[in-house]
């Protein structure tokens, strides 16, 4: 076997098809704020949206299609709110916070299909989608370093 000093290549890389399984398990658990945005935008997301953040941060700006459900009081009230046969896909602030994850696994749990939309209000600011507050829609300009200017998604 051959040692090697470079920090990518010091854990080998796993055989291409527990990698392939990795990767498709990431995905059957995961979505990027491109693609909410696209699902929304269709008119026919197959799937409700749940902004899973106190109030305040509710208060502060949402995704305007979402539903607020604070990750505390999923247990009380997801099935008194949602349908089980919907798939649910969770956010919260950003990459720095795991409550989307922490409600993804709490809507598991209760037997819903759930994803979590990865980089949660904060990426979906920073892509230049609009936010609903008490004044209205707001949208900020896109962020360079997150998402192209002149589309809508990155064509990944």
């Amino acid at each position: 076997m051959m040692i090697t000093t470079n920090p990518v290549l010091r854990v080998p890389s796993a055989p291409p098809a527990e990698a392939a399984a990795f990767f498709a398990a990431k995905l059957a658990c995961e979505t990027d704020v491109s693609d909410v945005h696209g699902a929304m935008q269709s008119g026919a997301p197959g799937f409700v949206l749940v902004d899973t953040r106190g109030p305040a941060g509710w208060a502060q700006g949402h995704v305007p299609q979402a539903i607020h459900l604070p990750t505390d009081e999923i247990d009380v009230r997801a099935r008194l709110e949602l349908d089980p046969s919907v798939p649910v896909v969770t956010y919260c602030w950003g990459p720095g916070c795991n409550g989307s994850t922490r409600s993804a696994l709490a809507f598991a749990r209760l037997g819903f299909a759930v994803k979590e939309m990865i980089g949660g209000i904060e990426y979906w600011i920073r892509e230049g989608f609009p936010v609903k507050t008490k004044h209205g829609l707001i949208a900020r300009p896109v962020d360079e370093l997150t998402a192209p200017r002149a589309v809508i998604t990155c064509e990944c």
